[in-house]
């Protein structure tokens, strides 16, 4: 690994991975940043407004090791089924791993129960009375 990168190629992969099944999983638009969040919050919103329909549907999982930042910011569409609650928990989930020293795991798990609570169930039945 090159000084200063935190994952190797094949962490990388596996990130990728974990963002697409999230994806997948709720049809939602998942990214996640890992780097330097030099306002916090306010650099997260900025990186959400810049993703496909202003983050309309999206979901940004911003992650700054160095500063001990987390930040999840979800666009008006995606909030409605990643809430608030939903939100709090994979952060407190994923700083328990990051603080624990497992920063791949703790941004997998963070990302794959973002991706399972906003999941919306197949309607097996459609047809009304």
């Amino acid at each position: 690994m090159p000084a200063g990168e935190p994952f190797s190629t094949g962490q990388r992969l596996d990130l990728r991975h974990a963002v697409t099944s999230a994806t997948k999983r709720s049809g939602l638009d998942f990214s996640l940043y890992v780097g330097p969040l030099e306002k916090g919050r306010d650099t997260a919103l900025t990186m959400l407004e810049g993703l496909v329909d202003k983050g309309a549907r999206s979901v940004l999982v911003a992650v700054d090791p160095a500063g001990r930042s987390l930040e999840i910011v979800t666009g008006p569409i995606a909030a409605t089924r990643c809430d608030e609650r939903a939100c709090a928990l994979a952060a407190v989930a994923m700083t328990s791993s990051i603080g624990a020293g497992d920063l791949l795991g703790g941004i997998k798990n963070g990302l794959s129960l973002l991706g399972e609570h906003a999941h919306q169930p197949d309607s097996l039945h459609t047809d009304t009375l």
